[in-house]
């Protein structure tokens, strides 16, 4: 099943730090964007990557780099109009998620093709943590049932037409939406889960990449 994987690379690193755009942030001796682009590159079935960048960075080698937009989103539709149109199949993922492994890249692509007429196929790992809902910040108006609750990631694999028709949306909706399944969702389209590990994690704190960084000298990811 040939794909396009989409990388959303366009998000600042202040949060980190850097002054700079946060997928160039140094990671075990190579840009936090490359661990990814490696994944893509290992991973069967990825035709071509296009990538979603701050203005003024280029792409990396044997990707397509586009103008990255004002929220993540935003981004994904630019990327994704610069994808071609021979692939049915798109595979978005964060550029802040360094650990990816190409044995994950290829799950999600044959759990979308698995039966069942699926619109998405998305990593998750399974929730550990005890979930109350606080709408105040405040009070506790419940407690959800933790075995019915997943943690979502990247990659998220797309019928190419679901995601074109999520991504039609309006700018501000676009902006509000924390992934792109989501809007999937609210368009009435099938969105099945990927168990994955929880060390495929995003990268947002300082903290965050010491720990990337110890898993990949364990050998997570690639």
């Amino acid at each position: 099943m040939p794909a396009v994987a989409l990388v959303v690379a366009a998000g600042r690193g202040e949060r980190l730090g850097s002054d700079g755009p946060k997928a160039l942030v140094p990671l075990a001796g190579r840009p936090m964007l490359q661990w990814s682009i490696a994944a893509l590159q290992r991973a069967p079935g990825i035709e071509r990557i296009v990538v979603a960048l701050p203005e003024g960075v280029a792409a990396p080698e044997g990707c397509i780099g586009v103008a990255g937009g004002a929220e993540r989103s935003h981004s994904v539709r630019n990327a994704l109009a610069a994808a071609g149109t021979d692939a049915d199949v798109i595979l978005v993922h964060d550029a802040a998620r360094p650990l990816l492994s190409a044995e994950l890249v290829a799950a999600c692509l044959a759990a979308l093709d698995s039966g069942g007429g699926w619109d998405a196929a998305i990593a998750a790992a399974p929730v550990t943590d005890t979930i109350k809902r606080a709408p105040d910040g405040l009070a506790v108006h419940e407690t959800l049932v933790r075995s019915e609750l997943w943690a979502v990631q990247t990659p998220q694999v797309f019928r190419r037409t679901a995601l074109e028709r999520a991504l039609a949306r309006p700018d501000a909706e676009l902006a509000a939406a924390t992934d792109d399944a989501m809007l999937v969702e609210r368009d009435g389209g099938r969105v099945r889960v990927v168990k994955a590990p929880r060390e495929n994690l995003k990268v947002t704190t300082s903290v965050d990449l010491a720990l990337a960084e110890l898993l990949l000298g364990r050998g997570a990811g690639g």
